[in-house]
């Protein structure tokens, strides 16, 4: 009796068929993407069956490890060598600058939850950034070359950015941070950027009046920027009465914050209120607007995004969205760990939990 794959309950093919393998051989190095074609079940199915997971069947186990021999796929030996007890790491990758990475806030907190869990597993994290910023695969064919890691978070990757692909098609368990709607076999932790977007600029419109609103936004090829616009072009689009807006985009930077706040302010006559999807990028348009002489919220209300410490420090201090950053570090390394051990999952999509925080920026009075 053959046992169905516990994500998609289909019965795997016995047997592959040497058409079948033939097919996937042409590819290059065999993954876990050309087994579970060949096998019929998912990416991760093939993982636990790999792992000698309880809860794949014996004949699944036989025909993924004999399509594993056909292809000539070479499992990842520092994953072995974590699961059986001796130290190696796990590694975050982060197709950017290690200027960027460490000196953004959101990065050092992350970094904090996943060395959190990663000191609770008694194992080292590995950080590896690029030399540049256009797509690079150092950062990537570091880990992948070294097989010094066990498994690998991705964060801050570009939706377009091939090489997260080639990651997640490979032989080490991979966890995504963010939402990756284009690769939906992806283990993911992320939040919902679409709704706490909408919630913090429902909160401008229904609790202040405002209509004529600005947003200054990521870089539109990062999904965290897109789900951040989303939102705040749905709140507008709910309201019942008419709001305007106008966009400049960023690239979560103070400085670019200064200048979108300039494109928003001389492109929209009556501009009541600026919108940007990060702190950062808040604080520089809080700059601007004082370099200007308009006043924050008499003349133009601000929010921003993140919540990282800067959004307290200011006068006045920033609405925003809290994102417990560090949170989403330690849930992804223990979604990884659990990739590891094979007692993971089947693929699915995380949120850690947002939260609005009101503060003076909008036109909140405490105690009023």
């Amino acid at each position: 009796m053959s046992v169905s794959d516990p994500e998609t309950n289909s019965t795997p093919t016995a047997t592959p068929t040497p058409k079948s393998l033939r097919r996937a051989a042409r590819r290059g190095p065999a993954t876990l993407r050309d087994i579970a074609t060949v096998v019929g079940i998912s990416p991760s199915a093939v993982s636990m069956a790999l792992a000698d997971h309880p809860r794949i069947g014996r004949e699944t186990k036989e025909a993924v490890r004999a399509a594993a021999r056909e292809l000539g796929y070479v499992a990842n030996s520092a994953g072995r060598a974590l699961r059986a007890g001796r130290s190696t790491s796990i590694a975050v990758v982060v197709p950017n600058t290690a200027q960027h990475v460490f000196g953004h806030p959101y990065f050092m907190h992350l970094l904090v939850g996943v060395t959190g869990a990663a000191n609770a597993h008694d194992t080292a994290v590995l950080i590896s950034t690029n030399p540049v910023t256009d797509h690079d695969p150092v950062a990537y064919d570091r880990i992948l070359r070294s097989q010094a890691a066990a498994g690998a978070i991705i964060a801050s990757a570009a939706i377009n950015d091939p090489n997260v692909n080639r990651m997640v098609e490979g032989g080490l368990p991979v966890v995504l941070i963010g939402r990756y709607p284009h690769l939906p076999e992806a283990v993911s932790v992320g939040m919902d950027d679409i709704a706490g977007a909408a919630a913090v600029t429902r909160h401008l419109i229904n609790e202040h009046g405002l209509r004529r609103i600005g947003h200054i936004s990521g870089p539109l090829e990062h999904q965290t920027a897109l789900d951040r616009y989303e939102g705040f072009r749905a709140a507008l689009a709910e309201s019942p009465q008419p709001c305007t807006h106008t966009l400049a985009v960023g690239d979560f930077s103070e400085e670019a914050g200064r200048a979108g706040a300039a494109q928003l302010l001389d492109g929209m006559a009556g501009l009541e209120a600026i919108f940007a999807a990060n702190d950062e990028m808040a604080y520089g348009a809080l700059l601007e607007l004082r370099a200007r002489g308009l006043r924050v919220p008499e003349d133009v209300a601000l929010v921003g995004y993140d919540d990282f410490g800067v959004s307290r420090l200011t006068t006045p201090a920033i609405t925003t969205v809290r994102v417990p950053a560090e949170q989403l570090g330690r849930q992804a390394a223990e979604r990884l760990f659990g990739l590891i051990d094979g007692a993971g999952e089947p693929v699915t999509h995380e949120n850690v939990p947002i939260e609005l925080v009101v503060r003076e920026s909008c036109g909140y009075h405490p105690g009023a």
